[in-house]
Formats: C-alpha cells, sequence, structure tokens
C-alpha cells in the first residue's frame, strides 16, 4: 500500500530527531582526553581553532552518532540532515571602484593672485563613496602637475591662491574615494592669472538723486553700491574740498561706501561728490546734503492801522531760516486784560495781515511765529505798540444799491417733444417756462383750451409744465399747446400726440 510509508518517514524524521537531540550532548565528552598525556592535548584543541567560531561544535556532532547508533538511520533521514549542516563562506565584498569625472568644471573669477573654480559631483560615485576632490595645477607647456590643496576639499568650489601675475594655468580637479582617483576634469584652455578689468559705475539709491534733508542732530547713514574690478579706489570731496574726517566718516568695502555723520551740523550741509577710479576709468556721483532746523522769529512785527474792530499788521521775514525756505507764518493775539494768547491765524503765508472781531473797548497786543519744514519758531516777535479798540466814533453807513429790474416777458427755455402712445396707457408732456411775473399757464389741444377736465391733469411747479392725460383713446390724439401769459407778453410751445392701437398677436386674436 502506498500510504503506509508516509507514517514511518515522520517516525523516522522524529527519530532522528530525538537521536540529534540525545546527540546535541555529545560534545561534552570531548574533555575526556584531557587525562591523556600532554602531548596528545594541542591536537584536540586544533580543529576548533581551524573552524569558523560558532560553526565548529556542529562539525563535531556526525562523529559522535557513530558509537551511540547501533543501526545506521533510514536512507531518507541520512539523506536530509547533511543539508541541514552544511556552512557556507560568506560572500566577499565586491572590490571598490573610483567614481566618474567631476562635471561641468569652469572658472568663476580670477585676479591677479588667485584663480576661483567651481564644479559639480560625478555623475557616477558608486559603492565606495565620494571622500574629496584634489585640485591640480601645472604652467602651460609643462606636464608638472602638482596638487593645489593640501587636504581633501569636499565643496565644489575652490580659490587657487597665492599664484604669480601674467602665469598661465592649466587646471584639472580628481575625485578621491576607496577606489582610488577618478578621470581628471580638465579646463579646456590656460588661464591667464591677471584681473579683468570692468569699468567701474556707482549705482545711485532713488532717495539720494534729488536734494536729501536731515534734521540738525539726525544721524546721517547712507550706502551707496558700485562695482567695477579690479578694486576700486574710491575718494569723497564736499564742494571740491577733502572731507573733514572728523565730521564725516567713510568705510568703503569692494562692493559699497558707507557715509557716516554720527550727529549732524547745519555745517555738514554741501554737495558731496563720491568718485570711483579703476586704472584710466572712473565714475562720479553727487549727493546734495541739507541739514535744516527751527527757524528764528520775524525780525519785526508792527501794527499799520487800526479801524473798527479791525487791525492791520505787518512783518519782516526772519534772519535765521532754518537753512530752508519759510513755509508759513503763526499769528496770535492777547487782551492787556487777560494777557492769554489765542492763535488767530495758522500756517498763513503772506507778510501782513487784518485781525477782525475785536472786542470794542479792548486793548490788544499781538505776536508771530515762523515756520519751516522743520516746524514752528520756538520764539515770537511781539508788536511794541498795542491796538485799542475805541468805543464812540463809529458810524456805520450802508451802501446804497440799485434795484435790479428781474421783469421778463414768458420764454419756454425748453420745448415739447412729439410723443406717441397706446391707447389705455397714460402718457405726460413736460415743457419749462420763465418769466416775472409769474406766468399763467393754459393748456390747449387742437387750438382748443382743455380746461378743468377731469381726464387731464395739469401741473405748473417752479416753471416745469406737465400736462398728464390719463388712459388715452382714440380720440385724444392731436395737437397740444402750451401758453405762458403775462403783463409783458406771452409764449406758446406745442408738440404732436400721436395714439396707436395695441397691438394684438395673431393667437390671441383667434
Amino acid at each position: 500500500m502506498p500510504a503506509k510509508p508516509a507514517p514511518i518517514k515522520k517516525a523516522v524524521k522524529k527519530e532522528a530527531k530525538k537521536e540529534v537531540k540525545k546527540e546535541e550532548p555529545a560534545p561534552a565528552p570531548a574533555p575526556e582526553p584531557a587525562p591523556e598525556p600532554v602531548p596528545e592535548a594541542p591536537p584536540a584543541e586544533a580543529p576548533p581553532a581551524e573552524a569558523p567560531p560558532a560553526e565548529a561544535p556542529p562539525a563535531e556532532a556526525p562523529p559522535a552518532e557513530a558509537p551511540k547508533a547501533p543501526t545506521p538511520p533510514p536512507p531518507e533521514a541520512a539523506a536530509e540532515a547533511p543539508p541541514a549542516e552544511e556552512v557556507k563562506a560568506p560572500t566577499p565584498p565586491p572590490p571598490a571602484e573610483p567614481t566618474s569625472e567631476p562635471l561641468e568644471l569652469v572658472v568663476e573669477d580670477v585676479n591677479d593672485t588667485s584663480v576661483t573654480i567651481q564644479w559639480r559631483p560625478p555623475a557616477t560615485i558608486g559603492n565606495a563613496g565620494l571622500d574629496g576632490y584634489t585640485v591640480e595645477s601645472c604652467k602651460e607647456g609643462t606636464g608638472d602637475w602638482k596638487a593645489v590643496n593640501e587636504e581633501l576639499t569636499v565643496s565644489c568650489r575652490y580659490v587657487i591662491k597665492n599664484q604669480t601675475t601674467g602665469d598661465h594655468l592649466n587646471i584639472r580637479v580628481v575625485a578621491v574615494n576607496a577606489g582610488g582617483r577618478s578621470p581628471p576634469a580638465v579646463l579646456p584652455d590656460a588661464v591667464l592669472v591677471r584681473e579683468v578689468v570692468d569699468r567701474p559705475k556707482i549705482h545711485l539709491p532713488r532717495i539720494l538723486r534729488q536734494r536729501y534733508v536731515v534734521n540738525v542732530g539726525e544721524k546721517i547713514n547712507l550706502v551707496i553700491p558700485f562695482i567695477g574690478k579690479p578694486q576700486p579706489v574710491v575718494s569723497w570731496t564736499k564742494d571740491g574740498q577733502p572731507l573733514d574726517t572728523k565730521r564725516v566718516n567713510i568705510r568703503n568695502t569692494d562692493r559699497d561706501s558707507i557715509f557716516f555723520i554720527r550727529i549732524s551740523e547745519r555745517a555738514d550741509s554741501g554737495v558731496y561728490e563720491m568718485c570711483v577710479k579703476v586704472d584710466s576709468f572712473d565714475d562720479k556721483a553727487q549727493i546734495t546734503l541739507q541739514i535744516i532746523e527751527l527757524p528764528g522769529p520775524p525780525a519785526s512785527v508792527k501794527i499799520v492801522d487800526t479801524w473798527g474792530f479791525n487791525v492791520a499788521l505787518e512783518w519782516t521775514e526772519p534772519k535765521d531760516n532754518g537753512n530752508t525756505t519759510i513755509t508759513g507764518y503763526t499769528i496770535q493775539k492777547a487782551d492787556k486784560k487777560t494777557g492769554d494768547w489765542f492763535t488767530v491765524l495758522e500756517h498763513y503765508h503772506r507778510m501782513n495781515a487784518t485781525i477782525s472781531d475785536l472786542i470794542m473797548g479792548n486793548t490788544y497786543g499781538f505776536r508771530v511765529f515762523s515756520e519751516n519744514k522743520c516746524g514752528i519758531s520756538e520764539a515770537a516777535t511781539v508788536t511794541k505798540a498795542s491796538a485799542t479798540i475805541q468805543k464812540t466814533g463809529i458810524d456805520y453807513k450802508p451802501p446804497v444799491y440799485k434795484e435790479h429790474d428781474f421783469s421778463e416777458a414768458p420764454k419756454f427755455t425748453t420745448p415739447m417733444q412729439d410723443r406717441s402712445t397706446t391707447v389705455g396707457y397714460s402718457t405726460k408732456l413736460l415743457c419749462s417756462v420763465r418769466g416775472f411775473p409769474k406766468p399763467k399757464i393754459m393748456w390747449m389741444k387742437n387750438q382748443m383750451i382743455i380746461g378743468d377736465d377731469p381726464k387731464f391733469r395739469q401741473i405748473n411747479n417752479q416753471g416745469i409744465c406737465s400736462l398728464e392725460i390719463r388712459k388715452p383713446g382714440n380720440f385724444d390724439g392731436g395737437v397740444y399747446s402750451c401758453r405762458a401769459t403775462n403783463e409783458y407778453g406771452e409764449a406758446t410751445v406745442s408738440c404732436k400726440l400721436e395714439v396707436k392701437q395695441p397691438v394684438i398677436a395673431d393667437a390671441d386674436k383667434k
């Protein structure tokens, strides 16, 4: 029967597993050779040293099975046991390989003593990774390549320094890893070590292209950028003269010049000129600086005239305008009884003024302040004399005006337009008329006075005349006229009204 061998295999497997379990303590007898003579001990220890560290004991298990198993195991169990005890040697790692060559090697900048280059990492790096780059150079016409960097650089940018002006250098870059050096990336042409001359140019900020105004005491910090190669020489002058370094601090970098005044004074006002120069090329820019402060008071103020409740004042410009134009004046008055000052006029631009609405019997003094962009003057100029408003001697004679004659014959300012309407839909006729005295309005239809016919509604409001025809019929069409009449004449305006039948759709007719 083919079904019976299957349990035998399971039993054999179980017996084989039990035998393996029983044979596991077999390594215990290994120390038995210890009582034997000393010369034999080294051979007993040798096998563990030659075999792999963890796999040595299982290798000795098969010999231990022979003495204890009186009968050999079934052939199927013997065939299955060895694969479980086989030992595979570890796979050696693949050999390290160098990377591919660096990409896109270009020159970024050149000056009299250095060359700046940059590149991109290799396209293929591999399992060994990338330790860094070596930059090498040699003079044109020689093959003596020398490493520029003592240690590997991981950056993709490098500055080759301490070069001689006028030399032609060949440059290459090599990527390095555990697999060795990659193929070099070489510049196609030799590089001439010399500064590339760029014409200098000042980029003056927009705010400095017009007059730059600052209050006295404020800090001034201006940054003016420029370009040029090699490094431009920057110089400053004020009104054509060298700068006073005690008042103005100048700090120049390779890209801009900083103009700094810690505490500005009016003496710092003027035209400053900046000049950047490279070889025989130069560029100039001017900055107009204006330092302003509060103005002084007007030079003098006097009362010119007094009449009724009014006083006329005049004054002169201040001696000190604060280094800017005067924008206005503030006039104040004070009653001698109280001495309190009240503002009468502000931001006044003229040099004279008339003060009105003064109180009869009071005596007044006046003072004037000056104003500019910085503010109002701290002090004011007061009138030396006072103005007294007298109580008597005031006679007011009103002027005589000729009365204007507004009489006028009626005149239509807006005529009536011809109209058309539909039977049953109310409509209005409009016109406008003027005249003095107020003209009498009369509406007519076909030269017949309409009168108080309730079908018509007549309205006259402030010279606007309207005639409303309520739900006109077929016989309400015709010529409508509006007549305006007063004692100086009359005027008439007319229009034509057409009354149409409503349009009936064919479906409605049926």
